[in-house]
């Protein structure tokens, strides 16, 4: 029984033991409290992004040898330093061969969406050098094709009008696409530094689909413009202003060769599509028709003098390196702050078109995208672009599925095609010089099909009907307004 009272004295000092810990617990925590860290600042947090952006490796090698760090900052901003140790002799035959196929499709359809830009053949070519070459230095997509692109070749051709007048100061207007691309690349590389990611979302894939089949519909309309060979066309971009140029154009001018040689080289383009479709071993039919057409109608147009008889033809295309546009660029004047808005509309769509696209083809080859560093990609591409004389590049849909059947296996296929078409504007562009614009136009026309997902459409209609809303707000303000009204009921 003497026991007893040790046990509960025990017991007692347990207790006593648990609660001066509870206490001492209590006091710590609100220590704690009283004397907390300060959060990060905002410059720190900026720079642990721009670190989480660069660094591929992020903190692994925090404490590792500065060499090792140094590789790491290296292998970051330019991926090619990673998988170029691995290259094979077997790879490279499989991106020349892919790349040789995409220049014979890029070179047409550059000078196809530079006219659409309203600006010169070669700026479309120059377009498809610097960029392409910049992008397969820093990008991390195997497949993607960098180019112009039809959307905005005419968001730029539908914005840019309403401070300069292409046709009256060609110069001012191309001096303001050089601006406007530099601010598009600088807000790029700011997204990717500062993962910045999340603002391209604001365009829903529902307002994407809805924008594109819109965009689609007016840049065909424009083309009428160079198949029926007219002169006098407007620089609206809605349907109604633009069909009612096309039917007062027509009672006065319109040449019917234009019309006949765009329509048969029209009819040829879409029938080498449906074959390439139908047949996955001719993929490359499809891929090297638009530079048949051309090499063909050239041919026939200088055999039969057809320039003679209202033929409208390219004319001069100047050929050589690209050009400095760096003593071209304007940050002076009333036009800078509306250049800026364009540069961001222009980041944000060609964005949300380039990322789409590589994250498609990734999904099929199985690889992860890493969306910061491709807009660091697409940011540097462009600014390098504007001082090159091109303007705002991006990834290609069309172009892109050509590089993924010719078999890619890297971006070495974007430096194949760069060099092929620096060699045509070194050589050939002479040649070009009887190209017929309604092949441009037919070029253009056989490229828009892509643009239009109907069956996406119906999905969505489907599955919510809210979203079907915003897909067909999108589709009319573009369509029945403007660019930038299709945008904003797309952003609403």
């Amino acid at each position: 029984m003497g026991s007893l009272p040790n046990s509960w004295d025990e017991e007692e000092e347990q207790q006593q033991q648990q609660l001066d810990l509870e206490d001492s617990g209590r006091t710590e925590r609100a220590q704690w409290l009283i004397n907390s860290p300060e959060p990060p600042s905002l410059w720190q947090e900026l720079v642990s992004a721009v670190k989480g952006s660069v660094f591929s490796y992020g903190r692994k090698h925090s404490s590792s040898a500065k060499g090792r760090r140094s590789m790491s900052f290296l292998q970051g901003l330019f991926p090619i330093l990673s998988w170029g140790r691995t290259y094979k002799v077997s790879k490279f035959k499989d991106d020349l061969m892919a790349g040789l196929t995409l220049a014979s499709l890029s070179i047409p359809q550059s000078i196809g969406y530079a006219n659409l830009a309203k600006l010169d053949p070669q700026y479309g070519l120059y377009t498809s050098v610097v960029p392409p070459l910049i992008y397969a230095l820093m990008g991390s997509s195997r497949e993607i094709a960098i180019g112009p692109v039809a959307v905005v070749s005419m968001l730029l051709s539908s914005m840019i009008p309403n401070m300069v007048d292409p046709a009256a100061d060609p110069i001012g207007y191309r001096r303001l696409v050089f601006t406007v691309t530099f601010f598009a690349g600088t807000f790029q590389a700011i997204f990717g530094l500062f993962r910045l990611g999340f603002l391209v979302d604001f365009l829903s894939h529902a307002a994407i689909v809805g924008f594109m089949a819109g965009a689609a519909i007016v840049i065909g309309l424009q083309q009428l413009k160079g198949l029926f060979g007219m002169n006098h066309f407007t620089t609206k971009t809605d349907v109604v202003s633009v069909l009612g140029s096309v039917f007062k154009s027509v009672q006065h001018e319109w040449y019917p060769l234009n019309f006949v040689l765009g329509c048969l080289f029209l009819v040829f383009l879409l029938v080498a599509r449906f074959i390439g479709r139908r047949n996955k071993k001719l993929f490359w039919f499809p891929a090297i028709a638009p530079l048949l057409s051309v090499i063909l109608s050239t041919l026939i147009v200088y055999l039969t003098k057809a320039d003679k008889h209202g033929v409208k033809i390219v004319k001069h295309i100047k050929g050589g390196l690209n050009p400095s546009s760096l003593h071209q660029l304007q940050f002076k004047g009333p036009h800078v702050a509306e250049a800026a808005k364009i540069g961001l509309i222009s980041a944000v769509v060609a964005l949300t078109e380039a990322i789409a696209v590589g994250r498609s083809f990734a999904s099929i080859k199985g690889y992860h995208l890493d969306g910061n560093k491709e807009m660091m990609a697409m940011g540097f591409m462009n600014l390098a672009g504007s001082l090159t004389s091109c303007y705002v590049a991006t990834g290609s849909f069309s172009r892109t599925a050509v590089n993924f059947s010719a078999g890619c296996q890297t971006a070495v296929s974007n430096i194949v095609m760069a060099i092929t078409v620096l060699l045509s504007l070194e050589l050939f562009t002479r040649l070009l010089y009887y190209t017929p614009i309604a092949i441009l136009a037919s070029i253009i026309l056989s490229a828009l099909p892509g643009l239009i997902d109907i069956n996406e459409a119906y999905y969505i209609w489907k599955v919510d009907k809210l979203d079907f809303l915003t897909c067909i707000g999108a589709f009319i303000g573009v369509l029945f307004a403007s660019v930038e009204i299709g945008l904003i009921t797309a952003d609403k």
